[in-house]
């Protein structure tokens, strides 16, 4: 059950939510091994260093601008003391950084949003305390350039879905929070009158009312939230930052290397694992104001998907030196655009994006970039003390809460039964049966063997049956304790899944109040590789 620190740890492999590719990434199995560079240890993080240190793209320069970017960034927020010290200290040769990155959800979205922060808060002063000479800055990366605004306009409270209804063009960190007045209404009346109630109404207010794009609303919400642990945030939707990146841009769309080398490596993942995304040709958008569409080439022209915009190599490799801010990369360079401009260790991500980011090694490497370590984020179940208590009555463990609900179910009910519902003796019995006249039929007509094995299968059929229905008559005369258990299961599992993917940070919030993130925080070890169950 719960541990004495109120939290357990349990495999990642063992919850049934993680796929093939992530389990054997955390097991370091041999498969996934030429995928990735160094391992998410204190021997990994120290070869990390030295690569980082020594890379031709980590110059003072490049630090120079960062700062300066994230510097102007920040003019209209108010940031904490810790954040400041650490964009100043981004000029430095001993400071590096650790990063994630996440959409600019409505009101963040899943309450993963939290876990991925402080995961990599964590993880840097962890990393401060092994390697006390350099200093390591905690980066959240903001989607800005994202425009699949349908993932992004909504988040779950308590069973309902409040939802933020606009037209959307191009990245979406430029949107108007036009209209989320009606948004705040609707929130508003979903809470309770309680003082975790205001914080979180106020919050809102504060994020999307009084702030004019979608990208200074997120900054203000998660600045809010993190500041007083230092956390930077970075929007990359930025012309400085783009300039840094051009050469890249242009290697783009000559050579596609990109393409080439992801279709490689995708044709030697796909061996084993199912592949998370496929590169196109060119990795890039064009973005304004307006749109965010792919940019294709045909018989030597470039041009913007369904728009009418086109250029011969030398006019698009003008566009790129004149308006950098207009190239967008997509799934596949981003990641390469933020270790570009970062003095980068580490991502920090889901399951789903560290799938992608195996696929990249092989292109980093060709276009000459550092490839970061990778790490999976933090995951984990708050369980309050009633749903422990109830658990504990069930005679149900932490483990054995992840189980599918009619496995679960079943598990239960034959501990539970005063019947034993196992025909295990009765299989048996017949199988030795079915041996003895198996022996019998060799001695006569071949045809009579083919006739015991029939039977034999027909018999284990029908005795299969019978422990089903058996188990379906005990499940109907046990129906309260049944239900018991499908209640407690789907309070901590909503919709039958991970609740860090279902419900908002605000939940949460409502319950537990400014105690949730320090929490969090406490309980969550970046390092440790296992799925935390969290008493609060």
């Amino acid at each position: 059950m719960i541990e004495d620190d109120c939290t357990t740890q349990i495999p990642f492999a063992k919850t049934g939510y993680f796929s093939d590719i992530i389990c054997d990434f955390l097991n370091q199995d041999e498969k996934i091994k030429p995928f990735y560079s160094n391992f998410a240890n204190v021997e990994g993080f120290n070869k990390q260093i030295e690569i980082k240190r020594n890379s031709r793209l980590v110059s003072q320069g490049s630090r120079n601008r960062l700062v300066k970017v994230l510097t102007n960034q920040y003019q209209n927020t108010n940031s904490s003391e810790l954040t400041q010290k650490n964009i100043q200290l981004l000029k430095e040769e001993n400071t590096f950084t650790v990063t994630t990155g996440h959409q600019l959800n409505l009101f963040t979205g899943p309450l993963y949003f939290l876990y991925k922060i402080v995961s990599t808060i964590n993880l840097c002063e962890q990393l401060k305390t092994e390697f006390p000479k350099q200093n390591f800055v905690p980066i959240y990366w903001m989607a800005t350039e994202d425009h699949d605004f349908e993932e992004i306009n909504y988040f779950n409270f308590k069973g309902q879905k409040i939802t933020w209804n606009t037209e959307s063009k191009g990245g979406v960190g430029r949107l108007s929070t036009e209209g989320l007045s009606e948004v705040a209404k609707v929130f508003s009346k979903a809470l309770d009158g309680s003082k975790n109630a205001e914080f979180l109404t106020e919050l809102f207010i504060e994020s999307y009312l009084k702030h004019n794009s979608l990208t200074e609303a997120t900054r203000y919400l998660t600045n809010e939230l993190f500041k007083n642990y230092g956390l930077v945030i970075v929007d990359g939707d930025d012309r400085e930052l783009k300039s840094q990146f051009v050469p890249f841009v242009k290697e783009e769309l000559l050579n596609q290397t990109s393409f080439n080398k992801v279709s490689k490596t995708i044709e030697r993942l796909s061996k084993n694992y199912n592949i998370q995304v496929n590169p196109r040709e060119i990795n890039l958008f064009y973005l304004t104001d307006n749109i965010r569409e792919r940019i294709v080439l045909n018989n030597g022209i470039y041009s913007v998907l369904d728009n009418d915009i086109t250029w011969s190599k030398e006019e698009i490799l003008k566009e790129v030196i004149d308006y950098p801010e207009r190239f967008s990369p997509n799934v596949i360079l981003r990641p390469l655009y933020q270790e570009v401009i970062l003095p980068n260790l580490c991502y920090i991500g889901g399951g789903g994006e560290l799938a992608y980011w195996l696929e990249l090694k092989d292109y980093f490497q060709a276009v000459e970039v550092p490839f970061p370590i990778l790490l999976l984020r933090n995951s984990a179940l708050i369980i309050s003390k009633k749903q422990l208590e109830k658990a504990e009555k069930l005679n149900i463990s932490m483990e054995e809460l992840f189980l599918n609900q009619h496995e679960l179910v079943s598990q239960k009910v034959k501990e539970i039964s005063e019947i034993e519902i196992d025909f295990s003796k009765q299989r048996n019995y017949l199988e030795t049966q079915f041996k003895d006249l198996e022996e019998l039929a060799k001695k006569t007509d071949k045809s009579f063997i083919g006739a015991v094995k029939a039977q034999k299968v027909k018999q284990l059929k029908g005795l299969d049956n019978l422990e089903k229905r058996l188990l379906k008559a005990q499940k109907r005369k046990l129906n309260d304790h049944v239900n018991r258990i499908k209640e407690l299961q789907n309070q901590l599992f909503p919709n039958q899944s991970l609740e860090e993917r279902q419900r908002n940070f605000s939940e949460m919030y409502l319950a537990h109040g400014e105690k949730l993130i320090p929490t969090l925080k406490a309980k969550l070890q970046p390092l440790e590789g296992k799925f935390s169950v969290i008493k609060l």
